[in-house]
């Protein structure tokens, strides 16, 4: 099928900065695919705000860490669109495990972080790079997190895995360029669920504590997340194998 809009495909596109950057692509011109792993009801719900904001959507259930599933997937994608443009690597996942707790960490927990966070990354990228190559504006863009550039008090495999994340985008960066930028963002303390349910009880204090202490005098949320994807996106067309820290200039000055 032709296709004369440009077309994005979001993995763990659900909620959080998945569901965002999928709205946020709709609402500047792009049809999405939205793919999710568990989330069903919420993926559906991310594919219609897309489409009332003029997006057609594709919704696709798949585990990134199967190399079959994706290559599937990105089949669908050819064939309902005829093209790939932006490829936004969020799936991601993490385990409660506090990070002196070496002895609570299971080895089939460490291996599945890595499995969603680091291999899943590049099994997408690599199926969708031939679409990727066509297109006039071939761009990717992976969700790191502060946690994988400095120390932080998450879970080792999830910190190592973003710091795996931050590797990968600098080296297939130089391997895809000039046809392919590969950018990726690192949020730091985040508003939603997810530092919800890393903070339990605490989380409002400690979200507000951090706030304080940030220049800009507030935690990040997953639309700033979106607009800095857009960002890189459509404009710095002379950027890639960059990592945007996006914390208001906490990391900066702490």
């Amino acid at each position: 099928m032709s296709n004369d809009r440009p077309v994005g495909l979001v993995t763990g596109a659900a909620t959080g900065i998945g569901s965002s950057v999928a709205l946020a692509l709709a609402k500047n011109g792009y049809d999405v695919v939205i793919n999710y792993s568990r989330s069903e009801e919420a993926a559906k719900k991310t594919a219609r705000d897309a489409e009332s904001a003029g997006a057609r959507t594709v919704v696709y259930r798949c585990d990134v860490s199967d190399d079959a599933g994706v290559r599937a997937m990105l089949e669908a994608t050819k064939q309902q669109f005829g093209r790939l443009d932006v490829l936004i690597n969020n799936a991601g996942t993490t385990i409660d495990v506090e990070p002196k707790n070496l002895e609570g960490m299971k080895i089939e927990d460490w291996n599945r972080v890595f499995a969603v966070n680091v291999l899943g990354l590049f099994l997408v990228t690599r199926a969708a790079v031939p679409l990727l190559r066509r297109s006039p504006n071939g761009c990717i863009v992976n969700t790191c997190s502060i946690a994988g550039l400095r120390p932080s008090a998450q879970p080792l495999p999830y910190a190592a895995s973003k710091a795996a994340v931050a590797n990968l985008t600098k080296t297939l960066a130089n391997a895809l360029g000039p046809e392919i930028r590969v950018n990726a963002v690192a949020p730091g303390w985040m508003e939603g669920d997810w530092m919800k349910r890393t903070l339990a009880e605490n989380y409002e204090g400690l979200m507000a504590r951090r706030a304080r202490y940030t220049p800009l005098k507030r935690c990040c949320t997953a639309a700033d997340v979106a607009d800095t994807m857009l960002s890189l996106i459509n404009g710095n067309r002379f950027v890639t194998g960059e990592i945007i820290i996006i914390d208001g200039g906490f990391s900066s000055t702490t």
